[in-house]
C-alpha cells in the first residue's frame, strides 16, 4: 500500500491474479467432483459401448457377456455393440437385452448372501467385555 492508502498497480495485479487462481481452482474442483460422481453410476447400456466397457461398468466378467452374445472373447475388442449387432444380423435392442439378462444372472440378488459367508459372530475376546 502506498502512503496515501491506495494500492499500487503491482499490488492490484497480484490480488487480481490470486482471485483468478482461486476461481480456476473452484471451477476445476466442481468439475472433478461431478466427474467422480458419474464414475460410480451405472448408466443404461448404449449402442456405442463395447463389451469390455459394459463389463467394467456393471462389474461382471467380460467372458460372461461374450458368452451371452455367443462370441469368443477377443483381446482388446473395442467394437461397439451396434457393430456386433450388425455382424450378427440382429437389432441393437436384442443385443442389449441379452447383455442385461446375462448381467442379472451373473450378479447375486441383494437378498442372497455369498455361499461361503459365515454368519456374524463377535470375536470371543471382545464378547466377554
Amino acid at each position: 500500500m502506498t502512503r496515501n492508502g491506495r494500492f499500487s498497480w503491482l499490488e492490484a495485479l497480484i490480488v487480481l491474479g490470486f482471485a483468478v487462481s482461486v476461481a480456476l481452482v473452484a471451477v476445476f474442483l466442481v468439475r472433478s467432483v461431478h466427474y467422480a460422481a458419474r464414475l460410480h453410476t451405472q448408466e443404461p447400456i448404449q449402442p456405442w459401448m463395447s463389451v469390455p466397457y459394459v463389463a467394467r461398468v456393471y462389474r461382471v466378467s467380460p467372458s460372461v457377456l461374450y458368452q451371452a452374445l455367443k462370441l469368443s472373447p477377443r483381446p482388446h475388442d473395442r467394437r461397439p455393440l451396434a457393430a456386433i449387432a450388425r455382424a450378427q444380423h440382429r437389432s441393437v435392442q436384442a443385443v442389449i437385452a441379452d447383455l442385461e439378462g446375462a448381467i442379472q444372472q451373473a450378479r447375486p440378488s441383494p437378498s442372497q448372501s455369498p455361499p461361503d459367508a459365515a454368519p456374524y459372530a463377535p470375536h470371543p475376546a471382545r464378547s466377554a467385555l
